[in-house]
């Protein structure tokens, strides 16, 4: 005997109960839960679908759900970094390589030439901080417009806000560099400066586009429940 959509329903409404908060997990535990409850029926017929779900939800001991669920944001957590791994060493293809160090070349040479005019470079660096800023921000009310209307919070975008603090490393190292006033700085210091703005510039891209427009596909593909719910 197989479940019916309302007790499917049922069951992520008792995994909600339990504090399993993100949709993501929840899923999971429901495709236990009904798996398990399934298999009772099977050995015994004549249980009621309550009385099956608790029969299984005694099996998870004192504690309930705590140590599944803890054992399974870790296994999600190696899961979806993995994921964002692979699309970061994808990102970073040969042709890519070489435009970023050339990208890297260029600017050091521009600020050998302009390096008594480093104010443009500050404006820039202002520009890319204050871009990654509102783009922060974007993301995060983007997100929690979309919690409000389907009710459901997803552990891989709660994972890519993560990511945000490669980002503000980068953003401290630039603005130390910014406070240093010599107007004739050592080489060594102006390959430094190229390297971090150029990586500042990427990792902006990667974390507020590549990741989240991979995250959404990933999602799609896995949860059809994601689908569903952004179409209501």
């Amino acid at each position: 005997m197989k479940l019916t959509a309302d007790q499917v329903a049922q069951l992520y409404l008792f995994t909600r109960q339990h504090y399993v908060e993100y949709y993501d997990l929840q899923t999971e535990l429901v495709d236990h839960l009904a798996n398990a409850i399934e298999v009772q029926w099977e050995e015994n017929p004549k249980l009621s679908f309550e009385q099956a779900l608790q029969l299984e939800f005694k099996k998870f001991g004192v504690f309930g759900f705590m140590e599944v669920v803890d054992k399974r944001k870790g296994v999600l957590h190696s899961k979806y970094n993995k994921m964002v791994l692979k699309e970061l060493r994808s990102f970073f293809s040969l042709p890519k390589i070489i435009g970023t160090f050339s990208s890297i070349g260029i600017l050091y040479y521009l600020l050998i030439i302009f390096q008594e005019s480093l104010e443009i470079m500050q404006w820039l660096i202002g520009f890319l901080i204050v871009s990654f800023i509102v783009g922060m921000a974007f993301l995060t009310r983007k997100q929690k417009k979309e919690t409000a209307k389907t009710g459901k919070r997803w552990l891989l975008k709660d994972i890519i806000f993560g990511y945000s603090s490669v980002a503000g490393v980068l953003n401290i190292l630039v603005q130390l560099a910014c406070r240093l006033t010599d107007t004739n700085y050592p080489n060594w210091f102006l390959a430094l400066f190229s390297l971090l703005l150029v990586g500042l510039f990427l990792t902006e891209y990667v974390v507020l586009f590549l990741i989240p427009s991979k995250a959404e596909y990933y999602l799609r593909q896995t949860y059809p429940e994601y689908e569903m719910c952004h179409k209501l």
